[in-house]
């Protein structure tokens, strides 16, 4: 089995590896590609990825390259987790939208249209080279984005499932809490990427006991501690809302916040300055603890058995991930993006039926899905009127005025990156 890695100069990637060497019986894996722009990362992170491979034993080979169509030939399945524009990028998205009073975040608001505008198109090139090289590839997209990015790839007719770390994590916290194994616990998980809710927490199963109330009422305070949530409003709720529902839930105490503070991704350019100079070092051979801080946890398991289950041919899994919703959720169109837990085997993801969503939560998976449509035809086809309607649709935006101010700030910041801007 083959695997590339697309972004394999990444700080992330030794998460991946050490999540590939452990699991190795699961993810059987005879090559593994690390493919990145970026050779001067990528000698660190694949040195490193090496010697995690030898020190656990694991038999395959690590290789690396800048060549993508060399890295992705014969590959069994491609993982995306690039970064158009780097760092530099993700700070412009954290910092201008915050002139305007608005969020600065690089998945939701206005920094994340300016991320789908700068990475749409290229995941879409990277994809249509993959198709050439090796159509029966699955492309699994950790990219943000990744509802919108993961839309694109399944619109353009490609093999592809959207990945993301947001539900696994909650499912090793509620395990961990309910002094259980993380497979006996089954997340009634729906809404969009960045976007969601767990229902409920079911043991044993989809049809397992429903213990979320129990898992509230013993342990509400350190799961709302978690979100950044008073447990007030968690308790009210009833479910457990991802932490990135706090930019809609309490946008105005965000932004407030976010102005007082250096974003986020000044913090994790200081953290990649100082991994790399680890991954240097020829001693190290284990994930360094400053990872953990680096974000993404539980990535390499969560991508481990997704991948694991595409490839390995045998009875399908239940797992949360991306993909089209083809009547899940009644209220969206079928080609909408959901992230929701489904089926997955050889030949794909289908989602798990899903009971009638409140309208609390129905409303504003519909509302971000409408401006998830407008994005995707503003990546793909450009043009300031595009992004302007995008952004008007934008439930933390809404306004005409604003909606103005971060098109023109957007589009600035973003140029080099825009081939019609």
């Amino acid at each position: 089995m083959k695997l590339a890695v697309v972004g394999g100069g990444s700080t992330y990637t030794p998460e991946l590896i050490d999540g590939f060497a452990r699991l190795r019986d699961t993810l059987p894996i005879e090559e593994l590609v690390l493919v990145d722009p970026a050779a001067d990362r990528l000698d660190l992170v694949g040195g490193l990825a090496r010697r995690i491979f030898a020190k656990q034993g694991h038999p395959g080979t690590i290789t690396t390259t800048s060549d993508l169509d060399a890295g992705v030939e014969g590959a069994d399945a491609v993982l995306l987790q690039l970064r158009v524009g780097g760092q530099a990028a993700r700070n412009q998205d954290e910092t201008w939208p915050l002139e305007c009073g608005c969020v600065g975040q690089e998945t939701t608001g206005a920094g994340g249209l300016a991320k789908a505008l700068r990475t749409v198109p290229v995941v879409l090139d990277i994809a249509e080279r993959v198709r050439r090289t090796n159509p029966d590839a699955w492309i699994i997209d950790f990219t943000n984005p990744v509802g919108i990015v993961t839309r694109a790839l399944l619109q353009a007719g490609h093999k592809a499932v959207g990945l993301c770390n947001v539900a696994i994590g909650f499912q090793r916290k509620f395990a961990a809490l309910l002094d259980v194994s993380p497979a006996e616990v089954h997340l009634d998980h729906v809404g969009l990427n960045h976007l969601s809710w767990e229902l409920g927490v079911r043991l044993g199963g989809p049809e397992g006991e429903n213990v979320l109330p129990r898992l509230l009422a013993e342990h509400g305070a350190s799961i709302a501690a978690d979100l950044h949530m008073p447990r007030e409003i968690v308790d009210r709720l009833g479910v457990v809302p991802s932490y990135y529902l706090r930019y809609f839930y309490s946008h105005d105490e965000v932004v407030r916040e976010l102005g007082t503070k250096p974003s986020r991704a000044a913090e994790v350019a200081a953290m990649e300055k100082e991994l790399l100079a680890m991954y240097g070092d020829p001693a190290l051979d284990e994930k360094p603890a400053l990872l953990a801080r680096r974000g993404g946890a539980f990535y390499s398991e969560a991508a481990v058995d997704l991948a694991s289950s595409l490839l390995g041919g045998g009875a399908a899994t239940v797992q949360v991930v991306n993909t089209l919703n083809n009547g899940t959720l009644p209220f969206l169109p079928d080609d909408a993006v959901i992230e929701t837990q489904a089926r997955v085997d050889g030949s794909g993801a289908v989602p798990l039926a899903v009971p009638a969503l409140d309208p609390l939560y129905a409303g504003l998976i519909a509302h971000v899905t409408a401006y998830e449509d407008l994005a995707l035809k503003a990546a793909l086809h450009g043009g300031r009127d595009r992004v302007f309607q995008a952004l008007l649709a934008h439930p933390l935006v809404g306004q005409y005025e604003l909606a103005e101010g971060l098109t023109d700030r957007l589009i600035a910041h973003n140029r080099e990156h825009l081939a019609w801007a």
